[in-house]
C-alpha cells in the first residue's frame, strides 16, 4: 500500500509518497507549470509518479480557510480532486493543509535552508506534512480501534 499526498497550487503540485507499510511520508519532488489551468503536463507527470511508486491512493491538500469555510482556492482543489480521480481511477481524499505550507517553512529555516532555495522546496515539503498528517491520524484510528476491541475482551 503506497500512498501519494499532493500540494496542489496555482503554478506547483508538490508530491510525496510514503513507504511500502505507511508510517512515513518522503517528499519527492515540485512540478511546476507556467500557467494555473495548463494541467496536462503534471497530470502525466503525476500519473508516472504513480506507476513508479505502484501507488494506490491520493492524499490531496484541501486549503480550507481559517474559518472552515471554502474559498476559491479549494474549489479548484476539488476541481483537480476530480480530474485526478478520472484520469488515474485511484481514489483521491481531500486532506485539511491549513497552515502546512508555514510549517514546511518552518522546517526548512530551521535546518538552515536559504530564503532562496526554501521556494524550491516548500511545496514538496509540504506534501509531505500534508501525507504524514494523514498517515499518522490512520494510525491513531487503528490503535483506538484496538483499544476498543481489547476493552470487549
Amino acid at each position: 500500500m503506497r500512498i501519494m499526498g499532493l500540494d496542489y497550487g496555482s503554478k506547483t503540485v508538490g508530491v510525496s509518497v510514503c513507504d511500502p507499510l505507511g508510517i512515513t511520508a518522503q517528499a519527492v519532488e515540485t512540478i511546476v507549470r507556467k500557467e494555473e489551468d495548463k494541467l496536462r503536463r503534471t497530470c502525466r507527470r503525476i500519473e508516472a509518479l504513480i506507476q513508479e511508486y505502484q501507488i494506490t491512493s491520493i492524499i490531496l491538500g484541501y486549503p480550507k480557510n481559517m474559518d472552515d469555510s471554502v474559498g476559491e482556492r479549494a474549489r479548484k482543489t476539488e476541481e483537480f480532486k476530480e480530474m485526478l480521480e478520472r484520469r488515474t481511477g485511484l481514489p483521491v481524499i481531500l486532506w485539511d493543509e491549513r497552515l502546512t505550507t508555514v510549517e514546511a517553512d518552518e522546517i526548512l529555516r530551521e535546518s538552515g535552508v536559504p530564503a532562496g532555495d526554501r521556494k524550491k522546496v516548500i511545496d514538496k515539503v509540504a506534501a509531505g506534512i500534508i501525507l504524514q498528517s494523514y498517515l499518522n491520524a490512520v494510525e491513531s484510528e487503528r490503535k483506538k480501534g484496538e483499544r476498543s476491541w481489547m476493552r470487549r475482551r
